[in-house]
């Protein structure tokens, strides 16, 4: 064995599928089911990466939005970021383009990217990941209140004043995911 990596959890839930198909009797099938079952809610991290991950609770808010002013401060001081709202207000397929990019780089770290073990758990209509929506939930209010606040928006025209916040949206959903995950929780 010298040489050859560790086995992880996704080693013994092979192992245990492979079992599961070999028995005969349907209590040893519900037994090995439910060996499996507990084997996937095994923590097995013990540092920042290499964790875990599921559920999404007030912690994992908090991280989200470290992640998000952290990434977004920038974004708020910066003109550019209201020069390319205005641009984008301007061309509806760049505002969507911009929105979906957004998304689609917090789904890319979340559950792609294998930065960390992501899992999703108890999705929202057993569809929409609960981390997903907490975390561009986060990055969205942060925008709208950080802008509004500081006074880098004018609502009298709404429809600029939401693509301006959707270029600062995209910097903070992705430090918002980044945040969240990074600590390992």
């Amino acid at each position: 064995m010298d040489g050859e990596p560790s086995p992880d959890i996704d080693d013994l839930l092979d192992e245990l599928e492979d079992l599961e198909e070999s028995v005969d009797s349907t209590s040893e099938r519900e037994q090995v089911r439910e060996t499996m079952r507990m084997a996937r809610r095994v923590d097995t991290g013990s540092g920042v990466f290499g964790n875990v991950i599921k559920g999404f609770d007030r912690g994992d808010v908090a991280e989200a939005l470290v992640g998000s002013v952290v990434f977004g401060i920038p974004m708020l001081v910066e003109g550019g970021t209201l020069e390319v709202g205005e641009f984008i207000a301007t061309h509806p397929a760049y505002l969507v383009g911009t929105l979906t990019f957004g998304v689609a780089v917090v789904v890319g770290i979340l559950y792609v990217a294998d930065i960390q073990d992501v899992r999703v758990h108890e999705p929202l209509f057993g569809l929409i990941p609960r981390r997903l929506v907490g975390v561009v939930g986060v990055a969205s209010v942060t925008a709208v209140v950080a802008m509004t606040a500081w006074g880098r928006v004018d609502w009298s025209d709404p429809h600029v004043a939401a693509s301006q916040v959707t270029v600062c949206f995209v910097a903070m959903a992705i430090g918002g995911a980044l945040g969240d995950i990074l600590p390992g929780s």
